[in-house]
């Protein structure tokens, strides 16, 4: 008898060793995946509506412009505390690295602080000179095509105004819609001459968005801030619940959205 039992503690515990190893293979295949290849990013704010919205999560393929010190930075945080932070590396310039194009959609180093996510559109190349002029977007002397389309209401926010919409397309011929909400500061720029090694970042709800139009607060992003190009959205939840709150995604999720590259 006392034989049986042992043989079934054994059992019952190579099977707790067993879990635990899976768990644990699981960890460090996320963990190299997320450090390597795809890091997950959610939408905090309303300055790439209509593209992407509050509540949308994606993955940014950090291999489209390499690696630099700052591919390797993040902070993992828990109930609002940073539990766990890594980076940045002793990495001089950028590792396999390649240059963006012109409209990718792109998760950044804030320059101000080389800490803070940001995700913006790449609209100026180095050497590139921009400027918005009664809200048309010029380069090096060029107003941008544009086509205005169907008034944008945001369904996220019941009081929203309607947004006038307008399909803008860049010289190398990437189109994507931007919101013109009101006549504001950001509508009338000086012209911004792109430093080299830098790029020029704008949001596609252009009233609503802190970029490198603002210098002090973004200004011109320098090669080696880039994390990677946005690619696909994953999930995507409404206002009224989060990613964790399960029993709310039959009706709070936009599964529309899901599966989406991001354009």
């Amino acid at each position: 008898m006392s034989s049986q039992v042992e043989r079934s503690r054994k059992k019952t515990e190579d099977s707790g060793w067993e879990t635990v190893k899976v768990i644990v293979q699981a960890l460090l295949i996320a963990f190299v995946v997320r450090t390597f290849f795809f890091q997950p990013f959610n939408i905090p704010s309303e300055s790439m509506v209509p593209t992407l919205r509050v509540g949308d999560y994606l993955f940014v393929n950090k291999l489209s412009y390499g690696y630099s010190k700052y591919s390797f930075n993040f902070t993992f945080g828990l109930f609002g505390n940073n539990l766990f932070k890594f980076g940045p590396m002793p990495i001089d310039g950028r590792i396999f690295g390649d240059t963006p194009d012109r409209g990718d959609v792109v998760v950044f180093k804030l320059p101000r602080d080389n800490e803070t996510d940001y995700i913006k559109r790449v609209i100026g190349l180095p050497g590139d000179k921009i400027q918005v002029i009664d809200g048309v977007l010029h380069i090096n002397g060029d107003a941008v095509k544009r086509k205005q389309v169907e008034d944008f209401v945001n369904p996220d926010r019941g009081n929203s105004p309607r947004a006038k919409r307008f399909i803008e397309t860049l010289p190398n011929g990437v189109s994507y819609s931007t919101l013109d909400i009101y006549d504001g500061q950001a509508d009338h720029t000086q012209v911004y001459t792109v430093p080299a090694g830098h790029y020029f970042m704008m949001g596609d709800n252009r009233d609503n968005s802190t970029d490198s139009r603002f210098l002090k607060d973004v200004g011109y992003v320098p090669y080696e801030n880039l994390v990677g190009k946005s690619t696909i959205l994953f999930f995507s939840h409404g206002p009224d619940g989060a990613f964790w709150q399960v029993w709310k995604w039959p009706t709070n999720i936009r599964w529309g959205r899901i599966f989406h590259t991001v354009e």
